[in-house]
């Protein structure tokens, strides 16, 4: 196997940028979410945060299997205000969407270099999108149906709470 290219290897580091912002970003979520009593809901999102990290160190640890340097960068600072409960999830949607299209660009840098075990783990991620979206616009379109309805906001803060860190 190749050693990973100075692209690749320079691409992955953004991802790994990334997906620690992504952690930051569910744990600022969650941290919002206890201020509005949603505790379900901040459970939810930092069991999402823990997830991002894992991420993270998937790539990370990749780069190193690969013969090349992580380089740690600078991580932006999160909002501190989400706004409505429909709001916050649809900003976790277009999040992952975001994540989605740079996940989706680092595919398309690893097949034109030919680097076939990038291209692997980058399926896994590709798979692992699918996934988050899909959650992320079942959460939205739930919010959506229970509009202003207390009594099912709380069902949806109770389900939302069960969620299993290792699911």
């Amino acid at each position: 196997m190749a050693a990973l290219g100075a692209r690749m290897q320079d691409a992955l580091n953004d991802q790994v940028q990334r997906e620690l912002y992504s952690g930051y970003l569910y744990l600022a979520m969650a941290a919002f979410c206890e201020t509005q009593n949603l505790r379900g809901f901040s459970h939810w999102m930092r069991v999402q945060a823990r997830e991002e990290l894992g991420h993270a160190m998937k790539v990370y640890d990749h780069i190193q299997d690969r013969g090349g340097r992580p380089l740690l960068r600078a991580i932006q600072q999160p909002p501190e205000d989400f706004g409505t409960p429909l709001a916050l999830f649809e900003q976790v949607l277009a999040h992952e969407q975001e994540v989605t299209r740079s996940i989706e660009e680092l595919y398309a840098l690893a097949a034109q270099q030919s680097d076939y075990a990038s291209q692997a783990l980058l399926q896994w991620f590709v798979t692992e999108q699918v996934e988050e979206e899909r959650t992320a616009q079942q959460i939205v379109a739930t919010l959506r149906m229970v509009g202003g309805k207390t009594e099912a906001l709380l069902m949806l803060d109770r389900e939302l709470g069960s969620r299993r860190a290792d699911a």
